[in-house]
C-alpha cells in the first residue's frame, strides 16, 4: 500500500500525460552545457538519475534561445538555436535514455537576464532591458531593447522551440514572467516605461509574452506544451529591496490583484500549464527560499492561480515534506509539486516516496551553498549534502578489490560520510563518538526552528549507518594507544573542532554559541552576541525572535564578510531579519572587557559601552587536530576531515568526507 497514492496518479498538460505529480523544479544548468551549448555528459547523466529516480516531468534549467542580442560567455548554459545540429544530437541521446524510464522532460528556455544578469556569468557584453533601468548586481543602466531586437527574440524561440521538439522534448517552459527576469521585466510597470506596443497597458506589457507562445505554437503545432514559469507577486520594495514575510511594505512590483489578471490573460494566450512561485532578483529570498522562509510558502499563491484559472499548476517553494505535497494535490493547491533542491538532494526522492521509505530521502538543508552559492561564484551547479549532483559519473563509487577495516574518529557529519561511503562501498568501517550522539557542530547549530533540516540531516545519518550496519561505538574516546593496536588498514581522524574563547573579566558571564543554544547557559534579556558571521548572527536572530535584546559585535566591517560562498538569497534574507527583529549592530567593532553588566568595546576612532547581562561568543572554532598530530607519522593510510582539517562549511566536510573515503 503506497502511503501517499495521490502523489502518483497520471496527471495531464494540453495532450500529454505525466505518470506522477511529481515535477523537478528548472534548476540553473551551470556546469551542464559544452562550448557549442549542447548538454554535455555531466548534464545527461544528471537529469538521468532524475528520471531513474522516479520523477514523472523533468524541466532542464534556463538555457538560452538568443545569444546575439544579449550575449552570454561559452559555455554558460545550453542554447539550442547556437548549433542546432550538435545540440539535437546530444539532446536526443539525454531524451531516449529519460523516456526509457517512463519520465517526460521540457526543456526550459530563455529571453534573456536583462537587468538581472550575474555578472560572473555575463563576461564584458553590456546588460539590457525594456527601458534604461538599473542594473540588479553592477553600478551600471541597462540599454532598452529595440523592437526589432524584441522581433528577433521571439523567432529565435519558434527555433529553439523547434530544435526541442525535434531533440525528443515532450515541450518547454518559458523563463519567464517570474522572479524579474528580462521578460518580466516587460510585465512588470516598475521596469518597463516603454510608450510603444510593448509598454503602457498591462495587455501591452505582456506582449513580448504573448507573442512567444503564438511563435512556439506557430512552429511547433498546438499539441507541444508550452508552459510558464510565473510569479503573481514580486515583492519589490524598491530597486534591490525586498519585503520580508509579514512586512507592511507598497508593492512596486506585480501585485496579486494584477498577478491574477496577468494569469487569466497567459492562459488565454495560450499557455498550458503555470509554474508558481512568487519573488524577484530584488527580494531574492522569495524565489529562492533559504532556511529563513517557511515550509510550502508558495501554496497560498498556487492557490490563487488555481482558483483563477483553468490550467494545471505546478508548485514548489520547499515542498519537500511528502505530507505537504499531498495535502497541496488532494486540496488543490496545485496539480504537480515541483521538486527542486530536494532532488539535488537526493535523485531518488520520488521512488523513495513511493516505496513509504521516507526514513532515507537524504534531506535539503536549504543552505544553498552547492547550488546557488557555487552558481553565482563559480558558474557551477552542484548540492552540498550531495556530492554526486552533477558529477554523477566522476564521483561514482569506485569499486574496491579487498575490502578494508576502517578506523574513523568523529561522528560529525565528515565522519558519518566518510563511514556512509566506506560502507556503501563494502569496506568495515568502525566508527568513534565521544559524546552519546551523532551529528558535531550540527546538533547546535540544528537547535533553531529555521536550522530544523540540520537536525533531519543528522538523523538521516544515524539511519544510513544503521541500515548499513556501520559499527557505531558512542560515548567512546579514542587515543593514539588505540589506534596504534588496532589493527586498522586505514584511520580518519574527524575530531571537529572546538569554539575560540576570550577572556574578557566577568568570565562566568561570558559563554560559547554552543552553550548557548543546547540549554547550557541562560545569556539573561539582554545579549551582546560576539561575532558577526553567519553562527552569530543566526543565533543572535533564534534569541531575538524570542523577545530578548540583542546587539551583535562584529570586528570586520560587515556581516557574514568571512562566510561563503553564500548565496545572497540567503545572506541578503538574514541581515534584513537582523534590522526587521530590532538587534543592534556594531561592524569595525572589537570587544575588550565585560564586568559588571558593561561591555567595553572599541572602534578605530572611539570607545562603546554596551549594556547586556552576558556577552556570547561566536567568534569561530580552531582545529582539533591533537590525535591526528599524535598519530600521523605512526600510522599509515591516516587522513584528516572536516573541522579537524580545516573549518569551514557543511559542504566541505560532506565533500571531503566523500572523496577520500571513495578513494580508499
Amino acid at each position: 500500500m503506497i502511503q501517499y497514492a495521490s502523489l502518483f496518479e497520471p496527471v495531464r498538460i494540453g495532450r500529454l500525460e505525466i505518470k506522477n505529480r511529481f515535477a523537478m523544479a528548472p534548476m540553473g544548468p551551470l556546469g551542464l552545457s559544452d562550448t557549442e551549448g549542447a548538454f554535455n555528459q555531466k548534464g545527461i547523466d544528471y537529469y538521468t538519475a532524475r528520471a531513474k529516480g522516479g520523477t514523472g516531468l523533468l524541466i532542464t534549467g534556463v538555457t538560452f534561445v538568443d545569444n546575439e542580442i544579449e550575449k552570454h560567455a561559452m559555455p554558460h548554459v545550453p542554447c539550442a538555436t547556437h548549433n542546432p545540429v550538435h545540440f539535437i544530437r546530444t539532446a536526443k541521446e539525454m531524451t531516449e535514455r529519460i523516456h526509457a524510464y517512463d519520465a517526460k522532460i521540457f526543456l526550459q528556455m530563455s529571453g534573456g537576464f536583462g537587468r538581472v544578469t550575474v555578472p560572473t556569468n555575463m563576461g564584458e557584453y553590456p546588460p539590457v532591458a525594456p527601458s534604461a533601468i538599473p542594473h540588479r548586481w553592477m553600478d551600471k543602466i541597462c540599454r532598452p531593447l529595440k523592437i526589432d531586437e524584441i522581433r528577433h527574440i521571439v523567432n529565435m524561440f519558434g527555433q529553439g522551440a523547434f530544435n526541442a521538439r525535434r531533440a525528443g522534448f515532450d515541450g518547454v517552459q518559458i523563463h519567464a514572467v517570474h522572479e524579474g527576469y528580462l521578460i518580466d521585466q516587460f510585465a512588470i510597470s516598475f521596469f518597463n516605461h516603454r510608450t510603444d506596443e510593448y509598454g503602457g497597458s498591462l495587455e501591452n506589457r505582456l506582449r513580448f509574452a504573448r507573442q512567444i507562445v503564438k511563435k512556439i505554437k506557430q512552429t511547433c503545432g498546438e499539441d507541444f506544451p508550452v508552459t510558464l514559469r510565473y510569479s503573481p507577486k514580486s515583492f519589490i520594495k524598491d530597486y534591490k529591496s525586498g519585503a520580508l514575510p509579514g512586512e507592511t511594505f507598497e508593492e512596486k512590483g506585480r501585485d496579486i490583484e494584477e498577478g491574477i489578471e496577468a494569469a487569466k490573460l497567459l492562459v488565454a494566450y495560450g499557455y498550458d500549464c503555470l509554474d508558481v512561485d512568487v519573488g524577484s532578483y530584488d527580494s531574492w529570498w522569495w524565489s529562492h527560499p533559504p532556511m529563513y522562509q517557511k515550509k510550502g510558502l508558495f501554496m497560498p499563491y498556487a492557490r490563487l492561480m488555481k482558483e483563477a484559472v483553468d490550467v494545471p499548476i505546478i508548485c514548489a517553494g520547499r515542498m519537500d515534506n511528502p505530507a505537504t505535497a499531498v495535502e497541496a494535490v488532494e486540496k488543490g493547491v496545485c496539480d504537480i509539486v515541483g521538486l527542486g533542491r530536494p532532488l539535488l538532494a537526493d535523485p531518488d526522492y520520488v521512488n523513495k516516496v513511493m516505496g513509504n521509505d521516507i526514513q532515507s530521502i537524504r534531506p535539503c538543508i536549504s543552505c544553498h551553498e552547492g547550488c546557488m552559492g557555487r552558481v553565482q561564484t563559480y558558474s557551477a551547479l552542484n548540492c552540498a549534502v550531495n556530492p554526486q549532483t552533477c558529477r554523477e559519473r566522476t564521483a561514482a563509487y569506485n569499486p574496491i578489490l579487498r575490502p578494508k577495516k576502517v578506523m574513523i574518529a568523529g561522528g560529525g557529519v565528515a565522519g558519518c560520510e566518510a563511514a556512509r561511503v566506506l560502507a556503501t562501498r563494502g569496506h568495515s568501517p568502525v566508527l568513534f563518538e565521544k559524546s552519546d550522539r551523532l551529528g558535531g557542530n550540527l546538533i547546535p547549530g540544528g537547535v533553531p526552528d529555521f536550522k530544523e533540516d540540520d537536525i533531519a540531516l543528522v538523523n538521516w545519518y544515524a539511519n544510513q549507518l544503521e541500515t548499513l550496519e556501520v559499527d557505531v561505538r558512542l560515548n567512546t574516546r579514542v587515543d593514539a594507544a588505540h589506534i596504534l593496536s588496532g589493527s586498522y588498514d586505514a584511520v580518519i581522524i574527524a575530531t571537529g573542532s572546538y569554539p575560540r574563547i576570550l577572556s574578557l573579566g566577568d568570565d562566568d558571564h561570558v559563554h560559547t554559541a554552543e552553550e548557548v543554544l543546547l540549554g547550557k547557559k541562560n545569556p539573561g534579556s539582554r545579549v551582546l552576541v560576539a561575532g558577526g558571521g553567519l553562527i552569530g548572527c543566526e543565533l543572535a536572530l533564534w534569541l531575538a525572535q524570542q523577545g530578548k535584546q540583542v546587539t551583535i559585535v562584529e570586528q570586520m566591517e560587515k556581516l557574514l564578510a568571512v562566510n561563503g560562498p553564500l548565496c545572497h538569497a540567503n545572506s541578503d534574507m538574514l541581515e534584513a531579519l537582523i534590522s526587521y527583529n530590532g538587534i543592534k549592530v556594531h561592524t569595525g567593532t572589537r570587544i575588550q572587557s565585560f564586568r559588571g553588566g558593561n561591555a567595553v568595546c572599541t572602534t578605530p576612532d572611539n570607545e562603546v559601552i554596551i549594556h547586556c547581562d552576558s556577552v556570547v561568543l561566536a567568534v569561530g572554532y580552531a582545529p582539533d587536530r591533537s590525535l591526528y598530530e599524535e598519530i600521523r607519522f605512526q600510522m599509515p593510510n591516516t587522513y584528516v576531515l572536516g573541522d579537524a582539517r580545516r573549518v569551514a562549511n557543511i559542504m566541505y566536510a560532506i565533500w571531503d568526507a566523500f572523496e577520500v573515503a571513495n578513494g580508499i
